[in-house]
């Protein structure tokens, strides 16, 4: 269950948008709006019937009587955009006396009827602290129910007026998080699917889908976290992923440091916009919150002379000048031998999860981070629009995003498949490889492992999605490949020996692991453990950029 809170000043205008069945003055068409809980007056004059305009004034007067009769005024900080200064600025006060939440369930889950809306939503009032059960006056409110939205999403909207029957303020300190820890408990207590406590991804503005919707294209967000995923796991060092990012298409600029032009501290991505349109800008966080420009750096090699050539790529980006450097480790091409380091890197990685413990969050998003990233890179490279690659790099990332990464320990060291998303980039566009199917077999392992740890911690709906996307999306792709051969061509054995069982078999019978090591040779062979390194870290402590 999904909890929105938005604050205003007039409740006769939200409650009357709430009993609205006029679908030019409503975003979504209302049906049938009614009242299923409400303070004890309330639902005392009112039952389940149809609300209209005169009934929605009426309940929004009852609901402001004790602000109109005692005076009280409820404001909030108000905030502008300065265009000078790139930043919000605060400009006064402004009234927000009403405190709004919908609560809404994903559209898989149904409907609830009345009474369990009405249930939940006592008891959420109960728990945000807005009725009597808080040892305080209570604050007169209202939960309307008007049908399902355009997502198909069952949802209710609660309207409170923060002036208590007394005349005191109600405290709305910590509300969304207090709301989004209710809305957990409820759950639990109402048997609805349980969201995450741990992982939380980016949402998107109703208006972002409509123009994608209209243009008959992907939203903008959605292909910019790819490109930006890709770009930043098959990167070595900062100056890398900005040329990366580049070379994708995507308009970049930086956010400078308070007074700065060197030491940069975010950045914002766009689309290439067609002729006669303005760009629009997403900030890194805003598409994902593992690809903050924080969050990243600490994947990259970092020293004070990558830094100042990281600066010199974003300066360039924001000019929209050409990259400083032309001879970077994007331009050069992998050896083929990598390929095998990287797939058993990739073996080894999914054999270790499974002993990684359940709680340890911050390394399975680590690894989940890592996977995302060369599924990400793959679709780049071979789905002009999005396909099962992307779809699967999607599903993964979302375990790569920690509702509070502040919370958990660092990761611990698991072996690295950073690099497979270099590969992914520097591959073919037209030809597919068996030494790619190998390499996939195990990225497939490592999503499987991701699929137990949330299997196994029951959250099955994130289990749930990762199976989907293999078994509905990937698997098809999978049977397109070639088969895989042995890593070491040298080795002696017959050819039926060789191939590992197809991609597309794991996704067929239920995301099944191979074991690692079936795409590659039993005699491990002398190879370096780093075969291919784009870049040396430079000598020095780094800096703080």
């Amino acid at each position: 269950m999904i909890p929105n809170i938005t604050r205003g000043s007039r409740m006769g205008g939200l409650m009357v948008y709430l009993a609205s069945t006029d679908s030019d003055k409503t975003k979504n068409a209302h049906t049938d709006p009614h009242l299923v809980a409400g303070d004890a007056a309330i639902m005392s004059w009112y039952d389940d019937g149809v609300l209209d305009r005169d009934d929605a004034l009426a309940i929004a007067k009852h609901l402001d009587q004790p602000r109109r009769a005692y005076g009280v005024s409820v404001q909030v900080k108000g905030f502008v955009w300065d265009a000078a200064k790139k930043a919000r600025v605060h400009v006064g006060y402004k009234d927000a006396s009403v405190w709004h939440c919908s609560l809404s369930l994903r559209a898989e889950e149904g409907a609830l009827t009345d009474q369990q809306w009405g249930d939940i939503a006592n008891d959420f009032m109960d728990s945000m602290g807005f009725t009597a059960a808080s040892g305080k006056a209570q604050c007169r409110w209202a939960a309307v129910n008007h049908g399902t939205s355009e997502n198909g999403n069952h949802h209710i909207h609660i309207a409170v007026s923060l002036v208590r029957e007394d005349g005191t303020k109600a405290s709305t300190h910590g509300d969304y998080k207090k709301a989004q820890q209710t809305c957990r408990e409820l759950e639990v207590k109402y048997g609805l699917e349980q969201l995450s406590t741990v992982h939380a991804t980016r949402g998107y503005d109703r208006a972002e889908k409509a123009t994608a919707v209209r243009d008959e294209r992907e939203m903008h967000r959605m292909s910019l976290a790819r490109k930006v995923r890709a770009s930043a796991s098959a990167s070595a060092t900062e100056g890398e992923f900005v040329r990366r990012a580049r070379e994708t298409g995507m308009l970049l600029r930086p956010r400078y440091a308070k007074n700065t032009t060197d030491v940069i501290v975010g950045y914002s991505v766009a689309e290439r916009p067609k002729s006669g349109e303005r760009p629009i800008w997403f900030g890194g966080g805003t598409l994902a919150s593992d690809l903050k420009l924080g969050a990243l750096r600490e994947a990259w090699m970092d020293s004070p002379h990558l830094a100042t050539e990281a600066a010199a790529e974003w300066n360039a980006a924001a000019r929209n000048k050409r990259t400083v450097s032309k001879t970077g480790p994007e331009k050069a091409t992998p050896p083929a031998q990598v390929w095998v380091e990287y797939t058993r890197n990739a073996t080894a990685l999914a054999e270790q999860l499974r002993s990684i413990p359940r709680d340890d969050h911050a390394t399975w998003a680590k690894a989940a981070r890592e996977v995302s990233g060369a599924f990400a890179a793959w679709s780049y490279r071979l789905e002009p629009t999005p396909g099962p690659l992307a779809a699967t790099a999607a599903e993964l990332s979302r375990t790569a995003q920690l509702r509070a990464p502040r919370e958990h320990s660092k990761p611990i060291a698991l072996p690295s498949i950073a690099g497979t998303a270099m590969l992914f980039m520097a591959a073919s566009s037209k030809n597919k490889t068996a030494a790619q199917t190998a390499l996939m077999v195990q990225l497939i392992n490592t999503a499987f492992a991701v699929y137990e740890m949330h299997q196994q911690s029951g959250r099955t709906r994130e289990a749930q999605r990762i199976r989907s996307v293999v078994e509905n999306q990937l698997a098809p792709f999978t049977g397109t490949m070639p088969k895989a051969a042995p890593a070491d061509a040298g080795q002696q054995q017959s050819a039926e020996a060789a191939v590992p069982p197809r991609a597309i078999d794991i996704a067929r019978r239920g995301v099944v692991p191979i074991r690692p090591g079936s795409a590659l040779p039993t005699t491990p062979t002398a190879i370096p453990a780093k075969t291919y390194q784009p870049s040396q870290r430079d000598a020095g402590t780094g800096l703080d950029r």
